[in-house]
């Protein structure tokens, strides 16, 4: 038997058992890494750059990639590192740093998802009020909003989880320190207050996903209304996407923190946890920029900028033109 104060480090739990499986691994999660890190840094880059995507969906698009980055550089890198040198460990205090990270994220992430919903709503459904409702004030407001619920929730889990004694070891069943994994080495009746603010948040998150339902369920009302073919085509094919990757992100989300430690099984876990912190930050990129005229249009001239100032840049003393 142990307790909090006698643990200085946790195990994670392997991605494999063979040292060639290790290396596969770490490898399909770094091209995984570099590919989210490109997407999103692209995207980033294009918004901010564009004076044309200064608008209020982009801008919430902007935060969401930002997001992103955060979310999946608090898992993978560790996941990577540990595949890499044939480690489990990782100490208590990059443990809590992960869990505060990851909840912040996410946590932002949803408020900023909704955010999204309500933006896509009013542009669609109340497009002579768009510029009232989404002046650059209140997008400014909302986004600190949303930054700001997630550092107040991460804050608080963070603090719930590490406060508790642990008495059953130092073994982590999950690539990253994930809250309802720590709460099994817990001693016995002694996390009901986390699970309470577990309950709270998925009470939170369920309530933006049936926002975000409602706001684009009125939103397909409206598209089917329009005359015009080319518009609902460009409505659906904006709306779809960030409908699909909501739900994957709320949906597995809450499986994963309200999942009963009954029905828990390692490769179960291991599969939601990366379907709600590493996929969404993968896809995110490319189904906005796949779906976007003017996102790609962005990027386009983002990359041959960046190209044509790799290739006038000089070496050894000769500009390659």
């Amino acid at each position: 038997m142990s307790n909090s104060s006698s643990i200085s480090e946790f195990l994670l739990m392997p991605l494999a058992d063979t040292r060639q499986m290790q290396l596969l691994h770490f490898w399909l999660l770094l091209g995984i890494y570099l590919a989210a890190l490109l997407g999103n840094g692209l995207i980033s880059t294009a918004v901010a750059c564009d004076r044309r995507l200064h608008t209020p969906m982009y801008f919430f698009l902007l935060n969401l990639a930002l997001l992103d980055l955060g979310c999946i550089s608090t898992t993978l890198p560790k996941a990577m590192a540990n595949a890499l040198w044939d480690t489990r460990a990782i100490s208590y205090a990059g443990c809590a740093a992960q869990v505060f990270c990851i909840f912040f994220f996410l946590s932002a992430e949803c408020s900023l998802l909704t955010i999204m919903s309500y933006d896509r709503y009013v542009a669609i459904c109340k497009p002579l009020h768009y510029r009232t409702l989404m002046d650059s004030r209140a997008c400014a407001t909302m986004a600190a909003a949303a930054w700001g619920a997630g550092f107040l929730n991460s804050l608080l889990h963070t603090a719930s989880t590490f406060s508790l004694p642990l008495c059953q070891g130092n073994v982590v069943n999950q690539f990253f320190c994930e809250v309802p994994q720590i709460l099994k080495l817990s001693c016995s009746g002694s996390y009901f207050r986390e699970v309470v603010l577990l309950i709270f948040s998925a009470s939170l998150g369920f309530g933006c996903f049936v926002f975000i339902v409602v706001s684009y369920v009125q939103i397909f009302m409206a598209v089917l209304r329009m005359p015009s073919e080319q518009g609902r085509h460009k409505a659906f094919s904006t709306c779809l996407p960030h409908l699909s990757v909501v739900s994957l992100f709320i949906i597995t989300g809450m499986y994963a923190y309200l999942n009963p430690h009954t029905l828990s099984f390692p490769s179960m876990n291991l599969m939601v946890a990366l379907l709600y912190s590493v996929v969404p930050p993968v896809m995110n990129p490319l189904i906005y920029s796949m779906r976007n005229r003017e996102v790609k249009d962005a990027v386009r001239k983002v990359m041959v900028r960046c190209v044509s100032k790799a290739v006038k840049w000089p070496f050894f003393g000769i500009h390659v033109l």
